[in-house]
């Protein structure tokens, strides 16, 4: 028996794995703080070293930031993924179907030009239940205004 459709979320829509964003962001935020009071406090570090060390607290922060980083936009023309360093656009008639299988780390989209791109907007890692619905969303608006089917599984 197949899971219920989901209502097609209104376009635009951004599908991203706020926990996790939160975290990222809080954590690296917290670290470059600590590091820079660390750095003004310790009185026998000269100017350079200090410097140096909002430097790797800053290079700490960036990193985490750019984990942060990825999202799926959908509208009405097609679908925007935003992986770690990458950009992708795609018209809805190139995505032949969206995946979330039990234990996958993040959604792939498999495309009509034979591959497969990850999608790591829609991840399950803190919250699984937030990306099986954002997946069976998305699968949702690609069939409604694509090629698509799927299989993303009924709980998980």
């Amino acid at each position: 028996m197949s899971a219920p459709r989901p209502e097609l979320p209104t376009l635009p829509v951004t599908f991203r794995p706020t926990l996790t964003r939160v975290v990222l962001l809080s954590v690296g935020l917290a670290m470059f703080l600590v590091i820079t009071v660390v750095a003004l406090m310790l009185e026998r570090l000269n100017p350079g070293e200090r410097a140096s060390f909002v430097f790797v607290a800053a290079l700490f922060f960036g990193v985490l930031a750019l984990l942060s980083r990825p999202r799926v936009a959908a509208d009405d023309t097609g679908v925007t993924v935003v992986n770690l360093t990458r950009t992708r656009r795609l018209a809805w008639e190139e995505i032949l179907r969206v995946n979330l299988r039990s234990g996958d780390p993040w959604v792939f989209l498999d495309l009509s030009d034979g591959t497969s791109l990850p999608a790591l907007g829609i991840q399950p890692g803190l919250a699984k239940e937030q990306a099986i619905r954002d997946a069976r969303a998305l699968r949702s608006l690609a069939e409604a205004r694509g090629a698509g089917g799927d299989d993303t599984p009924a709980g998980g």
